[in-house]
C-alpha cells in the first residue's frame, strides 16, 4: 500500500505570532516554521502503518515556497521515504480549493491508496482542504480520526463526534483528516536527519502545472485579538471568594 501524506510549513506553534502593521497579514520575517502540528501527526500514523508491514512506501507533498524544502526533510527525518515539494513564488496566494486541486494532479500521478491531511492548518483554520480533495477525487473520506486500522482491502476510521465517537469503514482508496488524539509524533533522531538528506525530493514548478490560481477569496484585513481589560483579584481564602462571587450576583 502506497500513502501520501500533505503537509504544510507553518509558523512554529510556539512562537508568539504578530500582525504585520498594515493588517495584511501575520509577520513571516526570521520567523521559526515547523510542519502544521495535525500534519505531523499524519505523517506518524504513516510510518506507523509502514513499521506494522501495512504500508510500503510513503510519500510527504508540500505545495509552498523555497522554505517548504526544509519542512520535507523533516517529514522525511520522520520517516517518509521520499517527497515531492510544488514551488509556488512567496506572493502566490492560495486558498484551500487551490491546494486541493494541486493534490489532485500529485494524486492522479502517483495514485496512492491511502491520502492523509492534518484535519487543519494552525494558520488558517481552514478546515477544507481534506473535504475539498475527496470531492475533486470522488473517493471515501473520513474527518478527525482518532483511531486508523486497516481491514484488508478497506480502512477503518474511528472519528470524533459531539458526545462521542463514530466508527467507519470504507474501501481503499481514501482520504482521512487526523485529529490530536490519533497518536504523539516521534521525535527525529539525529541519524535518520541525516539520512533525509539523501532521500529524494523531486521540485514541481507551479509554472509547468498548467495551473491557475482561483483568486475568489481575498484577505481583506487581519487584527490581533482584543486585548482583555478585566482585572485580576486574589483573595485570601475560599470564604473570601464566595462573598465577592455572592456580591456580583453570580451565586
Amino acid at each position: 500500500m502506497k500513502i501520501l501524506v500533505a503537509v504544510k510549513r507553518v509558523i512554529d506553534h510556539n512562537v508568539k505570532v504578530r500582525v504585520r502593521a498594515d493588517g495584511s497579514g501575520v509577520e513571516l520575517t526570521n520567523v521559526k516554521m515547523a510542519i502544521n502540528p495535525f500534519d505531523e501527526i499524519a505523517i506518524e500514523e504513516a510510518v506507523r502503518l509502514k513499521e506494522s508491514g501495512k504500508a510500503s512506501e510513503i510519500i510527504a507533498v508540500s505545495i509552498g515556497d523555497i522554505g517548504s524544502q526544509e519542512t520535507l526533510r523533516s517529514a522525511m527525518a520522520i520517516g517518509a521515504d521520499r517527497a515531492v515539494l510544488i514551488q509556488r513564488p512567496a506572493d502566490m496566494i492560495l486558498e484551500p480549493l487551490d491546494i486541493a486541486r494541486l493534490l489532485q494532479k500529485v494524486v492522479i500521478n502517483e495514485q496512492p491508496d491511502l491520502i492523509l491531511l492534518g484535519k487543519q492548518a494552525i494558520d488558517d483554520d481552514c478546515n477544507q482542504t481534506g473535504q475539498m480533495l475527496a470531492a475533486l477525487l470522488n473517493c471515501a473520506q473520513a474527518t478527525f480520526a482518532s483511531q486508523i486500522v486497516m481491514d484488508g482491502d478497506a480502512i477503518q476510521v474511528t472519528r470524533e463526534i459531539d458526545g462521542g465517537l463514530e466508527t467507519l469503514s470504507m474501501p481503499l482508496p481514501a482520504i482521512v483528516t487526523t485529529d490530536l488524539r490519533l497518536n504523539e509524533p516521534r521525535y527525529a533522531t539525529l541519524p535518520n536527519i541525516m539520512k533525509a538528506k539523501k532521500k529524494s525530493l523531486d521540485i514541481i514548478n507551479i509554472d509547468e502545472m498548467d495551473f491557475s490560481p482561483l483568486g475568489q477569496v481575498k484577505t481583506i484585513n487581519v487584527s490581533e485579538p482584543k486585548k482583555r481589560t478585566g482585572q485580576c483579584t486574589i483573595l485570601s481564602n475560599a470564604a473570601a471568594l464566595v462573598s465577592e462571587l455572592q456580591a456580583k450576583e453570580v451565586i
